[in-house]
């Protein structure tokens, strides 16, 4: 068995408590047009031609995106760092695209992981079966949950899918009780709207358990990947938040009673 990783990120400090690896698995349910790794999107592995200027000479190179790992290749990967990991109350963290796309893949990653006692954390879409999530949550201390919209036409219009699964699935979690940080993407014109913000505080409210609110501010970086690989960018002219208007968001967040971040 193997999975089809396309980064991993060392010594991340915004991906979970303490100190750990980060590993971004290729392959994802949805398409935001904000999305700033466009190259995770596809599950496969593919090549691409780079140009670089070295000393006014154009040099071309094939870049490849994605890496197959056995799981044992890569539990060799994450045990280079669990000295950090043990100091740091740190871990593993899974990214992507959407890990739990690799389902079988990251069920025998994590139970390795649990074996050698490791903190284990999930960034997810939310968007794969209750079955499957149900099982790999018996697995994964930490849920990063990415809310990208609350109202269901708008999660369709601007990432492909439906949210009535992503939503559904983050009642699940909290029935079980586990530990869960919501991460809200903040994207200018696309869910900055203030009554899709209550809505969106509305239905946390009413969650068994009150979580924490991580708000990821719309950024262009990665904006050049999309002309790389050919794929359509959708938010040309579309400026970032000022500080003002990012704070006076964190603020609806707070004054409601959620613990709220801004960044990560």
């Amino acid at each position: 068995m193997h999975g089809i990783i396309f980064d991993i990120k060392y010594f991340a400090i915004h991906d979970g408590p303490g100190i750990r690896q980060t590993i971004f698995f290729k392959g994802c349910p949805l398409s935001c047009w904000w999305c700033h790794n466009p190259e995770s999107r596809s599950p496969e592995i593919f090549s691409y031609e780079k140009e670089d200027m070295i000393e006014g000479e154009k040099v071309c190179d094939i870049k490849t995106i994605g890496e197959k790992y056995l799981v044992e290749e890569l539990v060799t990967e994450v045990k280079k760092d669990v000295v950090f990991f043990e100091e740091s109350g740190g871990g593993i963290t899974l990214s992507g695209g959407e890990p739990l796309l690799q389902y079988d893949f990251v069920m025998a990653f994590l139970k390795e992981c649990k074996n050698l006692e490791i903190n284990t954390c999930i960034d997810t879409t939310g968007n794969i079966s209750s079955d499957k999530l149900a099982n790999v949550a018996s697995l994964t201390d930490l849920f990063l949950y990415d809310l990208k919209h609350i109202d269901d036409n708008k999660h369709i219009k601007y990432t492909g899918a439906s949210n009535k699964l992503i939503l559904n699935n983050l009642k699940l979690l909290d029935e079980m009780g586990k530990d869960i940080w919501i991460r809200l993407p903040l994207i200018p014109g696309i869910n900055d709207d203030e009554n899709d913000l209550l809505r969106m505080m509305d239905f946390l409210s009413n969650l068994k358990n009150r979580y924490p609110v991580n708000i990821l501010p719309y950024h262009k970086i990665g904006s050049h990947k999309y002309e790389r690989f050919g794929i359509d960018y959708k938010m040309v002219g579309v400026e970032e938040y000022g500080d003002d208007e990012i704070n006076r968001i964190k603020n609806m967040f707070t004054d409601s009673g959620f613990i709220t971040s801004v960044g990560g």
